[in-house]
Order: C-alpha cells, then sequence, then structure tokens
C-alpha cells in the first residue's frame, strides 16, 4: 500500500511541477509555446493575444481587457467536483447523521421514477424513495460502525461490507440518474449539499486530497455494482465512470500569457466556488488564478460552516447563470465584458454568446452536441481563418493531454473526430 501511495504522489509531483515550469516560461516570453495546441488554433490564439494585448497600440489600461475559462474539462481534463464526490463516497468523509443524510438525498429532487436508462440491473424502474431507503439504510449501518464516525471498524473494513459496496455504488447511481432525469439545474447543487456541516478549512483540505489523489490515477472507465446480496427496494444497480484527472499545461500557459500581455483571467464554474479555488490558486498547480477571480456556486454558511442550501440572492451558475455571475463580479462593475471566454459544453453556451464584447471564444472540443456542437460546427467551417470568432482545440482523452488537432480521441478510440455525428 505505502508504496502504490508513493508511486501515486511521485506521479503527481511530476505533472505539477511540468506545469509550474511551463507556466514561469511563458511568463518570460510573453507568448504561447507550441506545447500541444493544433497549430491553427495556437496562430488564432496569439494573433488574438497580439491584437487585444499591450503590444498593440489600441491597449486601454484604463480599460483592461479580461477573459474567462470554465474550469472543468475546458481548464483541466475531467471534473472536480465529480471527483470531489467520488473521493468523498470512497472515503465516507461525511458530516451527517442519518436523519440529515437522508433528507440531503431527495432535497429539490422530485419524486417518482428515473428515466429507463437508469432501471436496475433486471430492467425494473427505479424510484427516487427507493433508492433514498437503500441509502438510509446502508448509510446508518456505516455511521454506525465506522470509527469515522461513531463506530469502531476502520476505513479499511468498513469497505468490505456489503452495505459499503451498495452505499458507493448507489450513491454514484442517484447523482446520474438525478443529473440524466432533471439536468445539472438539479444535479449540481444537489451534490454540494453533502458538504453540510463542514467548514471552508476543511472542504478546501479535502478538496486538495482529493486532486492529488486524483491526479496519479489513471484515466479509465470503472464501474461500481451495488451487491446482489442486498438488493433492498433498488435492487441491484450499476453505474461507470471515469477515473482520475490531468493539468492541461496549455491552459495555464496561456493564462500566464494573458496575464503578461495585460489581460486579467478569470473562472466561471458550475462546481462549487472554494472547490476550484483550491485547483485555480493553489501555485502548486500551475494556473494562479486570483481568489476573487473565481466564480462559482455557493452555499448558505452559519459561522463559516456550510448548510445544504444555495446562497440567498444568487442564481447557480450554471448556463445563463454563468453569465449573471460574469455581470455580478466583473462586468456590471467595470461596464463591459469578457474579450474571450472558453468553455467545452453547452452549459458554457450563454456565456460564450451573451456578451456582445466577445472577440474570441476558445472551444475545447469533446465530441458534443446541443447548443455548444452548433459552436463547434462553426469553428470547424472557419478553421484556418486567424480572425475567425470560435476556434477549436482537440484532446486525446486516453492520455489526458491536448491533441495537436481541432479532433478529439475519445476513452477508448484510436482515431480521432471533427464533429459528433
Amino acid at each position: 500500500m505505502f508504496k502504490f501511495q508513493k508511486n501515486l504522489l511521485i506521479t503527481t509531483v511530476m505533472l505539477i511541477m511540468v506545469m509550474f515550469t511551463s507556466s514561469m516560461a511563458s511568463a518570460a516570453g510573453q507568448v504561447l509555446t507550441q506545447g500541444k495546441w493544433a497549430p491553427a488554433t495556437r496562430t488564432a490564439m496569439q494573433k488574438f493575444i497580439d491584437t487585444y494585448g499591450t503590444k498593440s497600440s489600441n491597449y486601454n489600461a484604463a480599460k483592461k481587457p479580461y477573459v474567462v475559462f470554465d474550469w472543468d474539462n475546458t481548464s483541466i481534463m475531467n471534473d472536480t467536483e465529480e471527483a470531489l464526490f467520488m473521493y468523498q463516497i470512497q472515503n465516507l468523509v461525511f458530516k451527517l447523521k442519518p436523519e440529515e443524510f437522508g433528507k440531503i438525498v431527495t432535497k429539490n429532487v422530485p419524486q417518482g421514477s428515473f428515466n429507463k436508462e437508469y432501471n436496475n440491473m433486471a430492467g425494473q424502474a427505479v424510484t427516487l424513495e427507493a433508492v433514498n431507503n437503500d441509502l438510509i439504510r446502508d448509510y446508518t449501518f456505516i455511521y454506525n460502525n465506522y470509527a469515522g464516525m461513531q463506530g469502531k471498524m476502520s476505513l479499511e473494513d468498513i469497505q468490505k461490507t456489503d452495505q459499503f459496496m451498495d452505499f458507493r455504488a448507489k450513491m454514484w447511481y442517484i447523482y446520474q440518474a438525478i443529473d440524466d432525469k432533471y439536468t445539472s439545474k438539479i444535479s449540481y447543487t444537489w451534490v454540494l449539499y453533502f458538504f453540510k456541516n463542514m467548514t471552508t478549512d476543511e472542504v478546501s483540505a479535502l478538496t486538495e486530497k482529493s486532486n492529488d489523489y486524483n491526479l496519479g490515477q489513471a484515466i479509465r472507465k470503472e464501474t461500481w455494482l451495488s451487491p446482489d446480496t442486498l438488493p433492498g427496494e433498488a435492487g441491484v444497480v450499476g453505474v461507470s465512470h471515469t477515473t482520475g484527472l490531468r493539468l492541461t499545461e496549455e491552459i495555464g500557459d496561456l493564462m500566464s500569457t494573458l496575464r503578461s500581455n495585460g489581460f486579467d483571467v478569470y473562472v466561471c464554474t458550475a462546481s462549487l466556488e472554494d472547490v476550484v479555488a483550491v485547483f485555480a490558486t493553489n501555485p502548486k498547480y500551475g494556473y494562479n488564478v486570483a481568489r476573487e477571480n473565481v466564480i462559482g456556486m455557493q452555499l448558505e454558511k452559519i459561522n463559516n460552516v456550510y448548510q445544504d442550501s444555495y446562497k440567498k440572492g444568487l442564481v447557480p451558475t450554471g448556463e445563463h447563470g454563468k453569465t449573471l455571475g460574469i455581470q455580478r463580479v466583473v462586468a456590471d462593475k467595470r461596464g463591459y465584458g469578457p474579450i474571450m471566454v472558453a468553455g467545452d459544453s453547452s452549459g458554457d453556451y450563454n456565456m460564450m454568446t451573451e456578451f456582445p464584447d466577445t472577440k474570441r471564444v476558445l472551444l475545447v472540443n469533446r465530441l458534443k452536441s446541443g447548443s455548444f456542437g452548433k459552436l463547434c460546427a462553426e469553428a470547424a467551417a472557419t478553421m484556418g481563418n486567424p480572425n475567425a470568432k470560435f476556434v477549436l482545440q482537440g484532446r486525446n482523452e486516453n492520455l489526458g493531454l491536448w491533441n495537436p488537432s481541432e479532433e478529439v480521441i475519445k476513452l477508448g478510440k484510436n482515431t480521432g473526430a471533427l464533429l459528433a455525428k
């Protein structure tokens, strides 16, 4: 076990040092490194920097341009919040009594069955109530027996129990099922409520542990299956996820190059603001975003302790909520919108299209359809044009790195594709 953890730590440190070194180099050179940029996209981005940054005779320091990046799957590979939720489940990091836990599972989620894609292994429909009852049963067992709560069993021993295996699978299952049926408008806030009773410092420390652990994990598909010895009311369910996180060297370099050329850099995320701030601001990860420049989801706090409710007066930072968050923190104060936006999904579509001041949009290609797919198609039609508003950048999901092309190589595939079919 010690050797395994040591290897993970070495891998993480190497990744971090590569990122940090690249960031420092670009700050000195004030031009983008080639990295794994699609060549035409890098050319377009460098022209954008030269046209609107301090090298331009039209640059106005009194009206400093600013750029907004999405975080998950744009600034990094994979999703910080989801990786943290899986880490929280796997390591049983909760400060909830069983009665509190059960209320959070159903909070703001309509009753009834999930979509048929989330039928159990026997092909039967699964309801919110059934999964919740199973999870309360599992969590009560864990709460009464795990030494990290009020029992005596070690984490290693509790993880061997059927109750833990059922809990792990059904927690991830219900998150995915909620997202599938009710979209991120419910699931992206729901997942945050499990931080209830934790302090900001506790969640920040947990996030750093999750980041470092997941940076050392292989990128692969993994399935969590609940045990057939404990079917409960929901039955046996199975759900998959992608493991691992990766730093994106080119984004860290881009952020540094933008700052050195007179741009301010912001992040707007649909994850918890305090969670993303750990990744975006900690120097060891190499992005070096100012804390006040991170805009994201916020929970109510009492004496710096998280509550299971969204912060009053604020709109969750997803879809149009991202536009509203940028307006609240930056645009309304400065009197103008971002000159550039970067994102990877339809959740970023609004902030990419709703500011008339935006001159450049960087699309991290993930073969998405919908509104984001339409922007990708527009970018594909103007590839090679350094003045195009929308530019594409591909990635290799097998490696967790960018692909030096506009095409994306999906996890498990050997060849690239430009657009969703």
